[in-house]
């Protein structure tokens, strides 16, 4: 072949692959990753940002992110382990924050995990433990129950009432003094602290209580 022609193939097929590699990112600015864009493809089944709590599995929401999670099992005083994958840093649609995700591993392999666990650090709330690989491959192929999304900038309440409406509850911590919005509808709960970044967690409808009971155990209903 001319040595004309095979640069000038070459030369287009660099041209090509920099054109590519130069095209925003679309997969992270949609619709399906705004933090309000809550749906439920069945009754009992919340998805939000591209993830779907109790069917999609840890594995599935880090190809969805396009983060690998920093995953470890939890001890806390006088309660039930549980994983947790940490994801430091998302952007989505240009609003960055941070990703905590609980995963549905029974409390028998859980018990398993923690004796082979490799690494054992101790927190003021309890012991956090490193997985064994053999473990977190377990771990990314269990379903994702509860998600929290931790937003890097502060948003105003004006904000998250135009987006989600009004709370069926506001509850306030007597203790630290935030206050979560409650939307059970949805499985949401927003807590707001004054001054502090929101914090938004997400699961099933079916499973809200599992975030209502704490709070209203140690909390007060606001009218």
């Amino acid at each position: 072949m001319d040595k004309k022609i095979i640069a000038g193939v070459v030369a287009l097929a660099v041209a090509s692959l920099l054109l590519i590699l130069m095209l925003p990112d679309e997969s992270a600015n949609t619709q399906e990753t705004l933090p309000w864009n809550i749906t439920h493809p069945t009754p009992d089944t919340t998805r939000i940002f591209g993830v779907t709590l109790g069917k999609n599995t840890l594995g599935d929401a880090e190809s969805a992110f396009k983060e690998q999670a920093e995953i470890s099992l939890f001890k806390p005083a006088g309660a039930n382990m549980a994983v947790e994958a940490f994801i430091e840093e998302v952007n989505l649609n240009g609003l960055k924050a941070k990703i905590v995700m609980t995963v549905a591993v029974s409390q028998e392999e859980l018990q398993g995990m923690f004796g082979r666990g490799l690494r054992m650090n101790s927190t003021p709330s309890g012991k956090r433990i490193t997985l064994t690989p053999d473990d977190l491959a377990r771990v990314r192929q269990a379903p994702v129950t509860s998600l929290a999304y931790l937003p890097a900038v502060k948003l105003e309440e004006a904000v998250l009432a135009k987006r989600f409406g009004a709370p069926a509850e506001r509850v306030r911590e007597t203790q630290s003094g935030a206050v979560h919005w409650l939307y059970p509808q949805h499985g949401l709960d927003v807590a707001l602290g004054g001054k502090e970044k929101p914090l938004l967690q997400y699961v099933s409808p079916g499973d809200f209580d599992l975030l209502r009971a704490p709070l209203m155990a140690s909390g007060e209903i606001l009218k």
